[in-house]
């Protein structure tokens, strides 16, 4: 009974720590009055970084389609996509706290598709949270969960929305 009364304590006192590290020392907001003007997106590590005149600005921890290896063949196989983009709009009132509109598919995408009988799909993302479930934070990125878009935080993607212009380029690589 002492035993996992203490390996509880620990567990706990981790995660709060944890929390505390990231949140203090990892989670640097951009500065007021950036704008960036590339977006990078590397599917095998799960990270998204933004660039300004060429310098990185930082970086994020992000969740991916359900199926995320390989780039995305048609509408509904649970990819994201491989490629060069941009962010074509944003929607600020979807089912998500935000979200950037990448401009999935290229023509490339489409005509593969096209070739193959199939939808290519669209309404590929940058987005938060499901709203409602903003809670979650950061545990969202332990499970890929997203159809084929490229998750957030709720805070993350607050201050991805205010530093990205239409027209930003969104590179994803494999």
């Amino acid at each position: 009974m002492i035993r996992r009364a203490i390996i509880l304590l620990i567990c706990v006192a981790m995660l709060v720590l944890g929390t505390y590290i990231y949140a203090h020392h990892v989670w640097k907001p951009v500065p007021s009055g950036t704008t960036i003007d590339r977006i990078v997106v590397e599917k095998s590590v799960r990270r998204l970084s933004i660039f300004a005149n060429g310098e990185k600005l930082k970086i994020y921890r992000v969740a991916l389609g359900r199926n995320p290896v390989g780039a995305k063949q048609e509408e509904g196989d649970k990819k994201t996509p491989e490629g060069i983009y941009r962010i074509d709009g944003r929607n600020a009132q979807s089912s998500f706290p935000r979200a950037l509109h990448v401009s999935y598919p290229s023509e490339q995408y489409k005509s593969r598709a096209t070739e193959l009988g199939v939808p290519a799909g669209y309404d590929i993302m940058i987005h938060g949270i499901q709203n409602g479930l903003g809670w979650i934070g950061a545990f969202h990125r332990l499970h890929d969960w997203t159809a084929g878009c490229i998750a957030l935080t709720d805070e993350e993607i607050e201050e991805l929305w205010r530093v990205t212009p239409d027209g930003t380029t969104v590179e994803i690589r494999p």
